[in-house]
């Protein structure tokens, strides 16, 4: 018999946080500092769910790995400067839907290609942290987005089977994480990637707003 869903892993940049401006605006001035070729927004988003390191390889394949080391730190430096005059927000109506799926029982949690401690910034920043019951960072895990790692981890951790889990995001690393796990997915629309690379993933569901997920955790999937 089809489970419910009792937990949804999120993704966060582009899924939960609107954080495009902050990290859009930190690549591009990492790459300045450390005279790279210039990238336009476009192409600076088109990484954004890849770890850093694998940012920096995308948008520059030729990049050697201690610059690689480098470009990674001076990111993190100026991206916490620039939360000074940044601040990220929450998508419109994600507050209060973790709000409601919390209330109904349904476990959430976060895996996410940023460090443990910025999630940890971000979601308190955003007032939604108190419906989270577990942060997953890159720090956390060996093998990244697309690999099963991220969703894996979080079912040990919390006792779940894969079978009753929802993994949401907007790119398609993550339905492919969630997929190579044997969990359900959902793309979301509003976010980084475009809904054709969302649809090649292949999710069960895509949506366009987030409180659509409140019908989806009625259905059996």
């Amino acid at each position: 018999m089809p489970n419910k869903i009792k937990l949804i892993i999120f993704d966060f940049d582009g899924t939960l946080g609107d954080t495009r401006r902050n990290i859009v605006t930190t690549m591009q001035m990492t790459i300045a500092e450390h005279q790279l070729p210039y990238r336009n927004e476009d192409e600076c988003a088109s990484v954004i769910g890849l770890p850093l390191a694998g940012c920096f390889k995308t948008l520059f394949p030729n990049i050697q790995e201690e610059l690689i080391t480098r470009c990674s730190e001076t990111y993190r430096r100026i991206f916490n400067e620039n939360l000074k005059k940044i601040q990220p927000q929450a998508f419109p109506g994600v507050v209060d839907t973790l709000a409601a799926l919390h209330q109904k029982g349904i476990v959430l949690t976060i895996a996410s290609s940023r460090s443990r401690n910025s999630l940890t910034e971000l979601t308190h920043n955003m007032g939604i942290a108190d419906y989270i019951s577990l942060l997953l960072g890159a720090d956390d895990v060996k093998e990244a987005k697309p690999k099963p790692e991220p969703v894996l981890k979080t079912l040990a951790a919390m006792h779940f089977d894969a079978s009753e889990t929802l993994v949401v995001g907007d790119m398609a690393v993550d339905i492919m994480m969630g997929a190579n796990a044997g969990a359900k997915t959902c793309g979301v629309t509003w976010g980084n990637g475009t809904e054709e690379e969302l649809k090649e993933a292949r999710p069960e569901f895509i949506i366009d707003r987030i409180e659509d997920l409140l019908k989806i955790v009625n259905y059996r999937i």
